[in-house]
């Protein structure tokens, strides 16, 4: 019959010791390897390609803007700033980094739509399609003509989108919209092509909306009687409840108020 001796306390803290201390030198020398792996020469960053939308900018612009800011290898690259340095580049809204193994990295790019110009026209900045207000050359802009767009800052997507409901009112009548305008005190603009300004007053898109129908539908009428055309229009007011103020061009001593019945 054999027995067990239980092993000294002593001995017990001995081997938990040397255990210890024996997986501590291996994660020390597991972070050393990995230390000297993530160094190595072959995980160096050796070349980013970059698809997506590249209209405005070429490898010149995007080495010169981003390669500055670059800095770690395959491993270690901080893949949050990279993204932040190409989103930093003229034009570009939005980047997606990823990592392509070994030594790599791959960027999509996305870049701002401008659809209109923002601001004052000595320094005017543009919208996108998401009426976001972004810095970059207005020369580089390819539409041939885009509306001009004002208001208090923050307020740039609800200007955008009273344009896009005004604009096709305004077309029906072959009268483009060159500007619109939003006042601090929340007062409403237009600014056609020909020239004409079109006072809309304060209002929800609604109200607004209403108004300019309202003007549209009776402008062909009121032309006719004074042998005009649309486009001879000066200037109207829509702020008045019950119709509305217009001069035309080239007449600076008649200013005639159109009437419109309640229905």
């Amino acid at each position: 019959m054999s027995s067990s001796v239980a092993a000294p306390l002593d001995v017990k803290l001995m081997n938990m010791t040397a255990t210890v201390l024996f997986l501590g030198l291996l994660a020390i020398g597991a972070v050393a390897t990995v230390r000297w792996v993530v160094r190595m020469p072959a995980f160096d960053i050796k070349g980013i390609v970059v698809t997506g939308d590249v209209s405005h900018n070429n490898a010149l612009t995007l080495r010169a803007n981003v390669t500055p800011r670059l800095a770690g290898s395959f491993f270690s690259i901080d893949l949050a700033r990279v993204r932040a340095a190409f989103e930093a580049v003229p034009w570009v809204r939005h980047a997606v980094v990823r990592r392509d193994f070994p030594s790599r990295l791959m960027v999509t790019l996305q870049e701002h739509q401008a659809v209109a110009y923002w601001g004052s026209e000595s320094e005017p900045r543009l919208i996108n399609s998401f009426g976001e207000v972004f810095e970059a050359n207005v020369d580089e802009v390819e539409q041939d003509t885009l509306p001009r767009l004002n208001g208090p800052e923050g307020q740039a997507a609800d200007v955008l989108a009273m344009y896009h409901v005004l604009a096709p009112l305004f077309a029906q009548l072959e009268l483009p919209v060159e500007a619109l305008d939003l006042s601090s005190g929340g007062s409403w603009r237009v600014e056609l092509e020909s020239g004409a300004n079109i006072e809309m007053g304060r209002g929800s898109v609604a109200e607004i909306t209403a108004r300019v129908r309202r003007f549209l539908k009776t402008l062909t009428q009121v032309t006719s009687r004074y042998g005009r055309r649309a486009n001879a229009v000066e200037s109207a007011d829509l702020r008045h409840e019950n119709g509305y103020a217009i001069r035309w061009a080239g007449v600076s001593t008649t200013v005639a108020t159109v009437a419109v019945p309640k229905k």
